[in-house]
């Protein structure tokens, strides 16, 4: 038969139990937003790179069509490229190289704007000047 000072402590350990009560649910509610954060910051990692491979692209085509002379080419690479991008073409000498750059804005103001870049270079095609 248990003793008092034993049944004193047990109710105690009782009450502790109780005043911890809805702990699991604090911590289950912080990992939740935790885990929403991080899914957050990849999916927008992962909209930067496929954006860096459209100016990739874009740089690509746009070179390929400023080497043939194609205007009407050139037109419409320029149309596929990303919103807000800069497409520089120079041809210098034999080669013409376009740059498309582009300041890719997060979905919220806590993460800063971060700067993408892309250049492609070609043989200008014989007959076609800068």
């Amino acid at each position: 038969m248990p003793t008092s000072d034993q049944r004193q402590r047990s109710r105690e350990a009782g009450m502790g139990r109780f005043r911890d009560r809805g702990m699991v649910t604090a911590e289950l509610a912080v990992s939740i937003l935790a885990a929403l954060a991080l899914l957050s910051l990849l999916s927008w990692g992962i909209g930067l790179i496929v954006l860096q491979l459209r100016c990739g692209d874009t740089a690509a085509e746009v070179a390929r069509q400023a080497a043939r002379g194609d205007e009407a080419g050139i037109a419409r690479a320029k149309r596929d490229a990303p919103d807000g991008s800069v497409i520089m073409i120079d041809k210098s000498g034999d080669t013409t190289i376009v740059t498309v750059r582009l300041e890719a804005r997060p979905m919220s103001a806590l993460v800063p704007a971060v700067p993408l870049t892309a250049s492609a270079e070609v043989v200008t095609e014989p007959g076609e000047s800068g």
